[in-house]
């Protein structure tokens, strides 16, 4: 009998078989993995297995490369609860969490990752998180051994007036040396800027533009549906004006995250 425990993130779930699903996790020691679910239609599991929540899991099987069944359990405030009054959000929740249960290989840990999308659930109550969910997609870009070089210019330039980001390379630019080519490049979003500047609404939609990508050249080029789904909706939702008010309201100077 193969088994394990761990602390785990929800990512998914689909109905199989009339009371059963099978759900997608992120575990801080095991990575992604997937099981099987019994009584996963009950009002008690429809609310746990949300994607976003943190949960206790249990894998079980009989040898190593069946599917498996979870046995899940509550593992602290799930993430959903507190963003619920913003689609947008909820929107970035459901995006992080698509995009792990696309593109992460199965069984392999990710124990940085799972940090990382743990630190992001916490911060999009918080009041920069717009770009909190940029810096954790180019965090997961890196994980998968996709990295941007957003720290010097590509050409030689001045660093300090990085202005653009290379469609290709996913090397920045700088406003001098990236001025003549200016049409065929990526602006970067100040917050990204050396020192840190304005996460207003539209720089959160260049950050967007920018890791969407190369979420769709190098992470998702070779995946036959492409960048999932929930990830082309939360950005839509900026494009349409789903903007939450507080990020209206007046510029903000992001540093880090």
């Amino acid at each position: 009998m193969e088994q394990w425990t761990d602390c785990a993130i929800i990512l998914g779930a689909r109905p199989h078989g009339e009371n059963g699903a099978v759900v997608s996790v992120l575990g801080r020691d095991h990575g992604r993995y997937t099981g099987y679910v019994h009584g996963a239609h009950s009002s008690r599991m429809r609310g746990l297995l949300e994607s976003g929540n943190r949960v206790h899991v249990s894998w079980r099987a009989r040898v190593a490369d069946q599917l498996g069944t979870f046995a899940i359990e509550t593992d602290g405030a799930g993430a959903a609860p507190r963003i619920l009054h913003d689609p947008q959000r909820l929107a970035a929740m459901l995006s992080a969490c698509a995009l792990c249960e696309a593109a992460l290989p199965d069984r392999e840990g990710h124990a940085g990752l799972f940090s990382g999308l743990e630190a992001l659930l916490a911060h999009l109550s918080g009041e920069h998180w717009g770009a909190a969910y940029i810096f954790w997609e180019i965090a997961f870009l890196r994980e998968l051994g996709f990295g941007l070089d957003l720290s010097r210019c590509a050409l030689g330039g001045d660093p300090q007036t990085l202005e653009w980001v290379s469609p290709k390379s996913g090397r920045a630019v700088s406003r001098e040396k990236g001025g003549p080519y200016a049409d065929r490049l990526l602006p970067l979003p100040a917050f990204l800027k050396p020192g840190g500047g304005d996460d207003a609404p539209e720089e959160i939609i260049k950050g967007l533009d920018l890791t969407g990508r190369f979420l769709e050249i190098w992470a998702f080029a070779h995946h036959a549906s492409g960048v999932p789904a929930p990830r082309q909706r939360f950005r839509a939702g900026f494009e349409n004006g789903a903007i939450p008010a507080q990020n209206r309201d007046k510029p903000r100077n992001v540093t880090a995250v």
